[in-house]
């Protein structure tokens, strides 16, 4: 038995007017399109179907075939709108993909995207773990200068006052040595 083979089909129908025969294109065909029904069955080489369902205008499904081969898949419009006279057409975009490798890859490019964001956020830690590092080392010299400063303002204080004392001292010997001398020369 081989393995199992994943087919992935979008498609989408659009009401495209028709140019010739001078007539201005239909304005409702939106409208047209949204009410288009498209049965959907996918067959594999024994004919036995894999898959038998209806979809609107636009649709994405996919299905899983254990036998290899030729798959038949028929796209089939349950609209006779569409259908008058040749004024109007209908195209289909269709998007086949067949095999585990665009599955694979899917799933590849999401693990990059997911290894990139990882990659990203680790970053990102690591310039937070740096930042906090580089605040703490902030305190840290914020701390050592307050205390510089604390003690340098102290210091200066106690200058201020030590040379007040010294003022006065120096003042109060000054004058005491003035009255002594006028004594002494008796002009007091």
């Amino acid at each position: 038995m081989s393995p199992p083979s994943l087919s992935h089909l979008s498609f989408a129908a659009r009401k495209r007017p028709s140019t010739h025969g001078g007539k201005k294109p239909d304005r409702g065909g939106a409208r047209a399109a949204q009410a288009l029904g498209i049965p959907v069955p996918a067959k594999h080489p024994q004919q036995k179907v894999l898959l038998s369902k209806s979809f609107g205008p636009e649709a994405t499904f996919h299905f899983t075939s254990y036998s290899p081969g030729e798959h038949i898949i028929c796209l089939e419009s349950n609209s006779t709108r569409f259908v008058s006279v040749g004024e109007r057409r209908l195209r289909i975009h269709l998007d086949i993909r067949v095999g585990e490798h665009d599955l694979h890859a899917a799933i590849a490019q999401a693990k990059d995207k997911v290894n990139e964001v990882t990659f990203k956020l680790e970053h990102l830690m690591e310039q937070i773990e740096q930042i906090l590092k580089e605040q703490d080392y902030q305190r840290d010299r914020e701390e050592i200068f307050r205390m510089t400063s604390e003690d340098t303002n102290s210091n200066v204080l106690w200058w201020a006052f030590t040379q007040t004392l010294i003022f006065i001292s120096v003042g109060v010997f000054q004058m005491k040595y003035l009255k002594d001398f006028f004594i002494a020369k008796k002009l007091v």
